[in-house]
């Protein structure tokens, strides 16, 4: 049994938690305390057996008014798939015009997690 200590990050409490674990074939988590609500109990829980995170990058824009485009992950992604997730977003060119909730990317890294658009970006003449 160990025990791990965690800082949630879902409201702005940061709730000091910790997670008291069985590590075996499978984790056990056994106790979560520290928590002033349940949703970090749930948040401990996810983070310690499949840690999911939101990027947010941008990507060089063809023909468009500003050289790059910002964007980021229409869903959490698992923490162990960044890395190619960022090799394709900075391998990948746009043409202009973008607008805010293109998809530019579909099922990125083989994910089903598409990446987005949060800005317009015109198109030059």
């Amino acid at each position: 049994m160990s025990k791990k200590e965690l800082t949630c990050v879902l409201c702005p409490n940061g709730c000091r938690l910790e997670v008291e674990i069985e590590e075996g074939q499978q984790i056990i988590i056994k106790d979560v305390s520290g928590n002033l609500c349940e949703k970090g109990v749930e948040w401990a829980r996810q983070e310690i057996v499949n840690p999911m995170r939101t990027i947010s990058s941008s990507i060089l824009v063809e023909k468009g008014e500003l050289p790059l485009v910002s964007v980021r992950t229409e869903t959490p992604i698992p923490l162990k798939n960044i890395f190619d997730v960022m090799k394709e977003i900075k391998a990948f060119r746009v043409k202009a015009p973008v607008n805010i909730g293109d998809i530019i990317i579909e099922e990125v890294a083989g994910l089903s997690c598409n990446i987005i658009a949060t800005r317009n970006v015109r198109k030059i003449s």
